[in-house]
């Protein structure tokens, strides 16, 4: 499989390149911005890895990695980063123009690039994209999250789009929605918040990225019968 997972060099995405990387007979192709070293490491480790620089801000990288896709022929698109972030105030309280500039950064490029990637997989008659969401979309969303949680049902409904129109080509378009877990983007979570979410967990223990990496290998090697999904990581404390 030739695969192109954005986002991919720290946190959720740093562990689905890892493990997607370990699988024989894969190549990797993995987006960073600001994680040139934790990329570099990756590409040390793995030597099927390669890291591609791409600012989601910069039309220019983005147009350039649009062009990387029809060069490569991937066959599965992996829609993982997110920049920004996913607490911020009260809805009242945040500027109209947040919600714009969080969707021009990050709904935007995945928009081009699955486009880009959808043209390849029709041509091939065969393609995956894998959308990264989140739980707070089924879970009662935290206090300040709407922005986020607005981007993510955003890509939730394109997903469904891309799998309806697209699966007479033998393209599927899946999804994982994860509960919280500890990385970077939630490094400023409050720690006596995280130990009452553990708390109330029914395992006792928060989701790791290593776990919800294992969700995207299994829809990587799906079969194409599944298709238009969402897989909730949550231990069962909401029901879609």
């Amino acid at each position: 499989m030739i695969i192109l997972i954005t986002g991919g060099s720290s946190g959720l995405g740093e562990a689905i390149t890892r493990l997607l990387a370990q699988q024989p007979g894969n190549t990797v192709y993995f987006t960073y911005n600001s994680s040139a070293t934790k990329a570099q490491k990756i590409e040390t480790d793995f030597g099927n890895a390669f890291a591609i620089k791409c600012n989601f801000e910069n039309e220019t990288e983005v147009d350039a990695l649009k062009t990387k896709i029809g060069e490569w022929g991937i066959d599965v698109l992996i829609n993982n980063a997110y920049s920004g972030e996913p607490i911020k105030t009260y809805f009242h309280k945040i500027p109209a123009t947040d919600f714009l500039a969080d969707f021009q950064k990050n709904l935007l490029p995945a928009i081009i690039l699955t486009q880009a990637a959808i043209n390849i997989f029709r041509k091939k008659k065969f393609g995956k994209i894998i959308n990264v969401l989140t739980s707070f979309l089924v879970n009662t969303p935290p206090t300040g999250a709407s922005v986020y949680v607005a981007n993510k049902a955003y890509l939730e409904e394109l997903s469904k789009s891309w799998a309806t129109e697209n699966a007479k080509y033998n393209i599927t378009s899946n999804s994982i929605s994860p509960s919280f877990m500890q990385t970077g983007f939630t490094n400023d979570v409050d720690e006596r918040v995280i130990e009452q979410m553990t708390e109330s967990h029914p395992l006792k223990t928060i989701l790791t990225p290593a776990e919800t990496a294992e969700s995207v290998l299994f829809l990587v090697n799906a079969t194409q019968q599944i298709n238009g999904i969402n897989i909730l990581l949550n231990s069962g404390v909401n029901l879609k």
